[in-house]
């Protein structure tokens, strides 16, 4: 039998750590999905009779998914957060890489302010301006409408900014030069050549961009506030709770319906998103 040696007991815990901490990570990341499922399928007496891990007595039981579609009136939902959606990513892609351009082809004075500008307002909390942005938006009577909730959610997104700075940077100036050699103008520059290779960044900027314009709830419950007309899908989750308790039979059954749309759209694009990332991620 082989002696073990200081190096060898180092990597066998090593490695034993490892998956330890892998089997932690796991569960902690799927027992809130469990915890969901399970009780998304639980009428009202078994969710107030069990434990949240104890299985339903009926996993064909739809009533809770029918319940929070009408109550919550979700499919209004789902059409609001898919024109906001589909708005704020084309707009986001377009300004943030226009800003990028602009920023990164041409040296004028005040570009490295500008840069260091946006960098500066990264740190600041977005709470602590809400009460200026508001009365921006009463005056501008922007408030309770869906153009000046997708205006306020396009902004200025410096983090897409920064990643398609980044991406400019690594497409040499020489293309530029040639297509202007060849008569073409700066708009040319941009749509003809430019922009067509920005498919990694512009990937990555939607899925950042989307994922967090679908999640947002603070802004849609401040600026959206005719719930009944202006319902979207992160506020019409919260139609189940109330100062006497929540549904959360109801919620989780909610939360199940938003999550679909998502995983159907991960699974069709999994290859492109991946792709996205990896190619247009910020590098050092």
């Amino acid at each position: 039998m082989k002696a073990l040696t200081a190096p060898t007991i180092k990597k066998t815990l090593l490695t034993v750590f490892k998956y330890i901490a892998l089997l932690l990570g796991s569960f902690v990341a799927l027992f809130p999905l469990v915890s969901i499922l399970i009780t998304a399928f639980k009428t009202n007496e078994e969710y107030g009779a069990t434990t949240v891990m104890t299985p339903p007595g009926n996993w064909l039981y739809f009533g809770n998914f029918i319940e929070a579609w009408k109550r919550a009136h979700m499919g209004l939902a789902f059409i609001n957060s898919t024109i906001i959606l589909l708005c704020v990513l084309i707009g986001s892609v377009f300004f943030s890489s226009m800003v990028a351009f602009v920023l990164n082809r041409f040296k004028f004075r005040g570009n490295a302010l500008i840069r260091n500008l946006f960098l500066f307002a990264t740190l600041i909390p977005g709470v602590a301006m809400q009460v200026t942005v508001y009365q921006i938006m009463y005056t501008l009577r922007l408030v309770n409408t869906m153009p000046g909730y997708i205006i306020l959610m396009l902004g200025t997104d410096v983090i897409s900014i920064y990643i398609f700075l980044q991406f400019f940077e690594n497409l040499p100036k020489s293309l530029d030069e040639s297509a202007i050699i060849d008569g073409c103008t700066y708009f040319g520059v941009y749509f003809k050549i430019l922009f067509p290779l920005l498919q990694p960044a512009i990937v990555t900027v939607m899925i950042l961009k989307g994922v967090g314009t679908y999640n947002e709830y603070y802004m849609a419950n401040l600026y959206l506030q005719d719930k009944n007309r202006l319902q979207v899908v992160a506020t019409s989750l919260y139609t189940f709770t109330g100062p006497l308790g929540n549904q959360y039979n109801y919620i989780c059954a909610g939360v199940i319906i938003t999550i679909i749309p998502a995983l159907i759209i991960f699974i069709t694009c999994q290859k492109q998103i991946y792709a996205g990332l990896a190619n247009g991620a910020v590098k050092g």
